[in-house]
């Protein structure tokens, strides 16, 4: 198994607390697309012997292409690739982009899979983040797109700050009014050189508290869990079905080819990486040169990535695999780190496999980290 995913750069205004590669002028749309098509045709035969089975535009924000732009596309993928029979294509949407007119247009086209950025249902908290959609955009589009598409997937964060534990159970239980069967949420989190970092250091807004985020995550599994919903990876809620099967292929080291200014790619041992400068994107394109750095992964980097995303879903880690093809060194050395977190009850080994517990959910990547080989 194999995916595509498409990265979209623009956006219609910059959200606080983002550090995704965009731009918000849209001046460069029309040649952008012209590129990625560009590049899909440029590195067809680094995927010639492998099925694509997922395409996935994400960004930025996708849903500011037209469905003529996203058709075309898809079309490319096509054209230059093996695509599997009823493959997964996802299209990440903002609630202000999805009008009742455009979610019927999508639903027409070969997108089968929406994953709206929500966030919150809240006014005050999408004020705070700079989102450009309102709470009634977002039921409103929500209300729209369940008539439209059965495979959906919203995105909330908590941990904002001035968000009360009551008001964070109110934005799931909006959610989970809509039966939508795929949720990923996420700690709201400060990145460096961001709005957001900028306004907690000018004190304008308080910072992110860590004990805060943890209950706010405590409260998401539990009510999930009673939803029917699996945790299947630490940030990620599915009802069985519907797991993102673009994303469950990047937690299990499956390959991916990364198109567009800041894609990243990985074949199962190098690891690359598209320049993140749109203008020097589509002028190395038009050149007929890929603007891609690579790097090959070590047996060190490779064991550290499957310690870190194995651990962060219910697949956790196979001992055999650590075994079979990392060898006795590495697996006595796990076996070594992973005693102290066990007695703790964070981590649980379960049919041969160590697998991060409920209690450990919220530290997972401090765990892993505890288990890298360095």
């Amino acid at each position: 198994m194999s995916g595509i995913y498409i990265h979209i750069p623009f956006c219609k205004q910059a959200c606080h607390y983002c550090d995704f590669h965009f731009s918000t002028s849209m001046a460069k749309k029309e040649p952008m697309v012209l590129a990625l098509l560009k590049e899909l045709e440029l590195r067809k035969d680094e995927f010639k012997d492998v099925e694509v089975e997922t395409i996935y535009f994400g960004g930025g924000t996708p849903s500011i292409l037209t469905a003529a732009e996203i058709n075309q596309i898809i079309t490319s993928v096509y054209e230059y690739y093996k695509v599997a029979e009823n493959p997964e294509v996802t299209l990440e949407a903002n609630p202000d982009d999805l009008s009742k007119e455009r979610i019927e247009e999508l639903s027409k086209s070969p997108i089968n899979r929406l994953s709206i950025g929500i966030q919150s249902f809240f006014e005050e908290d999408l004020k705070m983040m700079n989102r450009a959609h309102s709470a009634k955009e977002a039921e409103n589009c929500l209300t729209e797109a369940t008539k439209h598409f059965q495979n959906i997937s919203l995105d909330l964060i908590y941990g904002i700050p001035g968000m009360s534990n009551e008001r964070w159970k109110q934005n799931i239980d909006k959610a989970l009014s809509f039966n939508i069967p795929h949720i990923s949420s996420y700690a709201l989190t400060v990145e460096p050189k961001t709005a957001l970092a900028h306004m907690i250091k000018k004190g304008t807004i308080k910072n992110v508290d860590d004990e805060q985020a943890h209950n706010q995550y405590n409260i998401l599994n539990t009510v999930l869990e009673k939803a029917g919903y699996i945790c299947y990876e630490i940030s990620n809620f599915g009802k069985k079905g519907y797991f993102s099967r673009n994303n469950s292929a990047y937690w299990q080291g499956k390959k991916y080819l990364g198109i567009g200014p800041s894609a990243h790619s990985f074949d199962g041992q190098r690891r690359g990486w598209n320049i993140s400068n749109n203008s020097k994107y589509l002028k190395s394109i038009e050149e007929g040169i890929l603007p891609i750095e690579t790097e090959m992964l070590t047996i060190v980097d490779r064991y550290n990535e499957y310690i870190m995303t194995g651990l962060r879903t219910i697949w956790g880690v196979s001992l055999e695999k650590i075994h079979k093809e990392f060898g006795e060194q590495y697996l006595s050395y796990l076996n070594k780190q992973m005693v102290e977190p066990i007695t703790k009850e964070l981590l649980q080994i379960e049919n041969n496999t160590l697998k991060v517990t409920k209690k450990g959910r919220f530290l997972v990547d401090g765990l892993a980290s505890d288990l890298f080989m360095v």
